[in-house]
């Protein structure tokens, strides 16, 4: 890849999404794999990566580069999906406003709760037994 390229950083769980964006014809991988077979276990998780470009209707105008480790394909999806929102901010701050309105620039800082001692997971008691 040439060095005439945006990047941005996206996050979700425990999911990190690097993002590259660069001038091109709309190709897209993820860990040098084409993104729709990355995504192959689950095809609907397309819509929520390329939704910040086709709020611009730019999916293909630009080529990613995608590198995205930690957490799950849905997690992995989130965070690319903010990566690429973030990307899109740093080639044109007049897309602000939109991705704004379309909350495609607030990370979701939910985490999995940690399980406490004496309870079966997070929250859940043990299940009382009167005898």
């Amino acid at each position: 890849m040439s060095k005439n390229y945006y990047f941005g950083i996206g996050r979700r769980k425990e999911a990190v999404a690097r993002v590259y964006l660069q001038k091109g014809t709309g190709e897209a991988q993820v860990n040098k794999r084409k993104l729709t077979d990355y995504f192959l276990v689950d095809p609907s998780l397309l819509e929520v990566v390329y939704q910040p470009l086709k709020l611009f209707s730019q999916e293909k105008n630009y080529n990613l580069l995608i590198r995205a480790r930690g957490g799950g394909f849905n997690a992995q999806a989130e965070a690319i999906k903010l990566g690429i929102a973030r990307t899109l901010l740093k080639i044109s701050p007049e897309y602000k406003a939109s991705l704004k309105a379309f909350s495609l620039l607030t990370q979701d800082k939910r985490k999995v709760e940690r399980k406490k001692v004496g309870l079966k997971k997070a929250r859940r008691a043990p299940q009382f037994s009167k005898r």
